[in-house]
């Protein structure tokens, strides 16, 4: 085989490579979330998010409200939390100060991702 074509197979299979990891990562299915007794689900988008459809009994603490941290604060430090967002940013901040409040919390990420962890449906 030549050179060029020892290049070009190759170059094929590298490009077939990173196809297939792409593709992987793209059908990748979120970690499943087991939720207990004792676990509180926390939607911390805004009110007006929330009402357009949230997870089915999840409580609503909107981390862009001035009141979050206190709102926190006033949670159960026994309880196990599962906390999400529209698209997992603000839920990560949100984990982030919740757990420096000293709460167990688990982040959910994005609402999608949420549903499918949890097993929860998106209700109105």
């Amino acid at each position: 085989m030549s050179r060029p074509s020892r290049l070009r197979s190759l170059g094929l299979g590298i490009a077939a490579i990173a196809l297939a990891l792409g593709m992987s990562g793209c059908a990748a299915s979120p970690t499943p979330i087991e939720l207990g007794a004792d676990t509180v689900v926390v939607d911390v988008r805004t009110p007006a998010e929330y009402g357009t459809g949230h997870l089915e009994g999840a409580v609503n603490i909107d981390f862009q409200s001035p009141s979050f941290g206190g709102e926190v604060s006033e949670l159960d430090p026994d309880a196990d939390y599962v906390v999400y967002c529209q698209s997992g940013n603000r839920s990560a901040q949100a984990v982030s100060a919740m757990r420096d409040a000293d709460l167990t919390v688990q982040d959910a990420g994005g609402i999608d991702e949420a549903a499918k962890a949890t097993g929860l449906p998106v209700v109105p």
